[in-house]
């Protein structure tokens, strides 16, 4: 690599703003393909004394991705992907969309073990944040990662894993976007499989009463509760030796296009112009899901298309903790001022060592609320974030929150081993913004 900064092409200042449209800002833009461009547009913020932030595909409702300076957009290199087939371990730009990886996994005959519902994040945003999927036997994505390759606020290049740069690659699995700009990952992969996904409605209480059994008896569960009723849609996905019950496409498109996303999106905006009604609305949409099961490729039956505009909180809790949270979400929305247009998302994961993971240390419930764009959510967030808080929540480093260094260091027994790796990676805070400065310190 050079030893000083090369020319970088910065255009003229842009505006960027997040999917959501809750996170703007306005600056100078650098594109960069290979690596080396990678290093010199660092160097060159860092001889500047500016910041240099990549902003990805946009799906954090945070800010931790919101330049506070100049802005880095990566473009997948031609080449740069590399499959051990035999291994199961595939290397990939950083930059590519789980989409994107998902369909070059099943060229391949292979997939990953699990996935979120949304395929939109590139690999090192979804990483950053600790993105996760639901299953009791399995972590967020970024326990996947075998390697990855990292340029440092100082313009190294490192490449890390369990056995080399070990502390390095513990706290850059979930690194925030903080420690590096994140170039190229090798991640562990499984044979491709199929899912055989069940979706009932059910009782509230039936759920949790059986809650062991949910949980334990499937790869994958979660459910939705429809706030102002007691009801709640669960769906499980079971790994199956065959498609043999694919969804017609009629039917997926009335689900999920239609049902899912049109109409709900028009009953939004309906509870968004009279937020009287949504009591009704939530009541009819709990109804208006029925059952259904079919099979499908995995990452098409875990991921599903989200055309409806919202912005998020949520929070990983100690397992055994999730009725005592549930209960007083209840409380919480029906005490609000205003009223919750969106089902609550519950999901599991096993616990895992990364040491800014969510899932740190402990097996996790995952609570996440939703409003709809356009619609008041802060106190509705800050009475849940003061509820999961006190339950020894953490929250998901992507959705919005409003902790700060002091309270989160408790909540993370590593906390200051990553500060420490931060520190040496990014001295001078390249990758720094006002977010990081809030949850990390500065």
């Amino acid at each position: 690599m050079p030893e000083s900064p090369l020319p970088v092409a910065a255009g003229a200042a842009t505006r960027w703003t997040n999917w959501a449209g809750n996170q703007t800002a306005t600056g100078a833009v650098t594109r960069a393909t290979e690596t080396d461009e990678v290093v010199a547009a660092v160097r060159a913020a860092r001889a500047a004394g500016r910041r240099l932030k990549v902003t990805g595909s946009g799906h954090s409702f945070t800010a931790i991705a919101q330049p506070d300076g100049d802005r880095l957009e990566l473009a997948v290199p031609g080449g740069g992907i590399r499959v051990d087939r035999d291994q199961r371990l595939v290397t990939v730009p950083a930059a590519l969309t789980l989409r994107e990886l998902n369909g070059l996994l099943a060229a391949h005959g292979l997939a990953l073990p699990n996935l979120g519902d949304i395929d939109a994040q590139t690999v090192a945003g979804a990483l950053a944040t600790g993105t996760h999927g639901t299953g009791a036997a399995y972590g967020c994505l970024s326990t996947f990662v075998e390697a990855l390759t990292l340029v440092t606020g100082t313009g190294e290049t490192l490449h890390c894993s369990a056995t080399g740069q070990p502390e390095v690659f513990h706290a850059a699995r979930v690194g925030l976007g903080a420690l590096g700009v994140v170039v190229e990952v090798t991640l562990r992969c499984v044979d491709a499989f199929f899912l055989r996904a069940h979706e009932r409605p059910a009782a509230l209480a039936d759920v949790l009463a059986g809650l062991p059994e949910l949980v334990g008896g499937n790869d994958h569960a979660e459910f939705y509760w429809f706030p102002y009723t007691d009801r709640v849609q669960v769906k499980t996905n079971n790994r199956v030796p065959a498609d043999d019950r694919p969804l017609p496409r009629l039917r997926g498109w009335l689900d999920d296009e239609f049902l899912s996303n049109t109409v709900f999106a028009g009953a939004c905006r309906l509870g968004r112009r009279i937020p009287g009604l949504v009591p009704t609305i939530s009541a009819v949409s709990a109804r208006a899901l029925t059952a259904r099961t079919y099979t499908g490729r995995s990452d098409r039956v875990f991921c599903t298309p989200r055309r409806v505009r919202f912005v998020e909180m949520e929070y990983g809790l100690p397992r055994a903790a999730l009725p005592e949270a549930l209960a007083a979400l209840r409380r919480i929305v029906d005490d609000l001022p205003l009223r919750v247009l969106f089902p609550v998302e519950v999901r599991f994961t096993a616990a895992d060592d990364i040491w800014l993971s969510h899932g740190h240390g402990r097996e996790s419930a995952y609570l996440a609320v939703h409003q709809y764009v356009g619609t008041p959510y802060e106190p509705y967030f800050r009475a849940f974030e003061r509820a999961a808080a006190d339950l020894g929540g953490r929250p998901h480093w992507g959705k919005l929150n409003y902790r700060d260094a002091a309270s989160l260091r408790p909540a993370y027994p590593r906390f200051d081993d990553f500060l420490a790796v931060r520190d040496r990676l990014d001295p001078d805070r390249v990758f720094g913004n006002a977010y990081l400065e809030r949850v990390l310190g500065p």
